[in-house]
């Protein structure tokens, strides 16, 4: 596989990240998805907003996946200090033939944040 597989950011758009939120605010999922979308994204990686990962505990949450990839979230984002992070996280996972990437070389953050890693989903014989 390379980079022209495409792959999925998904970001959750509902996430208060332990904060109280008013209704007419935006929340700080909104804030991270809004930021992500004004940076130059690598070639090949979809964003997607999704209203709820089921991750309240752990702030701000994210999902990498792809066709025959290992799936993973990761959380405690902040949209104010993690973007760059996960723009870089995005990449590696891109050019990881099956979205492993090797613990040390992921970002900082995703080392010590990763929520869960899903294996790829195997066609039904």
């Amino acid at each position: 596989m390379s980079k022209t597989v495409p792959i999925e950011l998904l970001v959750c758009t509902s996430c208060r990240a332990g904060r109280a939120a008013p209704e007419d605010e935006k929340r700080q999922g909104t804030l991270l998805f809004e930021a992500i979308k004004q940076e130059t994204l690598p070639e090949n990686v979809k964003l997607t907003a999704v209203a709820c990962l089921a991750n309240c505990d752990h702030g701000c949450s994210i999902v990498l996946r792809g066709k025959n990839r290992w799936t993973y979230v990761y959380g405690n984002l902040d949209p104010r200090q993690h973007v760059e992070t996960i723009l870089d996280g995005a990449s590696r996972y891109l050019d990881a033939a099956d979205g492993r990437v090797p613990w040390r070389e992921r970002p900082e953050h995703f080392r010590k944040n990763c929520i869960a890693r899903i294996p790829p989903i195997e066609a039904a014989s």
